[in-house]
């Protein structure tokens, strides 16, 4: 199974979102979210260009031709991952929907922003509520999240000054100021010690006291 790839950009389309990677001579077919190739486009990278992808890798009986979707960080793909879960949508539907970062996405999940999620393309009403029926409380971390810089934090394993510290530069990064951050961070330490040491769990609280202090 492929699971990231790094080579040279031979060719790149928009539409639909595809790219072949040339990677120890063999040249791969990848399919690109519209955000993805957005996020190459507004970095320069062209046909000719280095480029790294993780990349998610599907194949089935019913389906025996791989489909290599491509992202430019892991969260992206976990984000993908979780919502090929959802009843009624597979890889080739998730791809195409994906039009917006995944922060955005996962925000509206959160939200209950059933409107923005209908705007996502192959997305109705009913698609929509199953995904936040399935979803919601799933994704809050990725909602605060910025799809680029810290994406990789996920992956890491903090100590509790590490993942307060990382929590502190995710919020500054999303537009806090740094003494709202401290506090926001700070108040969810003292009311819920046992998530200190989890970058995630402690972006998972800031967001539900969010969502609570707006209802």
């Amino acid at each position: 199974m492929i699971s990231y790839i790094t080579g040279t950009i031979r060719n790149l389309t928009r539409e639909p979102g595809r790219a072949v990677v040339i990677a120890g001579g063999v040249g791969y077919e990848i399919s690109l979210p519209t955000y993805v190739y957005q996020s190459l486009a507004n970095d320069g990278i062209r046909e000719g260009s280095d480029v790294e992808l993780e990349i998610y890798y599907h194949v089935t009986e019913r389906q025996p031709k791989p489909m290599l979707v491509g992202f430019r960080h892991p969260t992206e793909k976990q984000f993908f991952e979780q919502l090929i879960q959802v009843e009624g949508i597979g890889p080739a539907k998730a791809a195409s929907a994906l039009v917006f970062p995944v922060s955005t996405i996962a925000s509206a999940i959160e939200t209950e922003d059933l409107g923005s999620l209908q705007r996502l393309p192959g997305i109705g009403s009913r698609a929509a509520q199953k995904i936040v029926a399935t979803l919601r409380g799933k994704v809050a971390a990725t909602a605060l999240l910025q799809d680029a810089g810290i994406s990789e934090q996920g992956q890491k394993s903090p100590t509790a000054s590490d993942a307060r510290s990382e929590a502190i530069e995710a919020l500054v990064t999303l537009g806090y100021r740094p003494t709202e951050a401290q506090e926001k961070i700070d108040d969810v330490i003292r009311r819920t010690p046992d998530v200190a040491d989890d970058l995630q769990e402690l972006m998972r609280e800031v967001f539900k006291a969010q969502v609570s202090a707006q209802e």
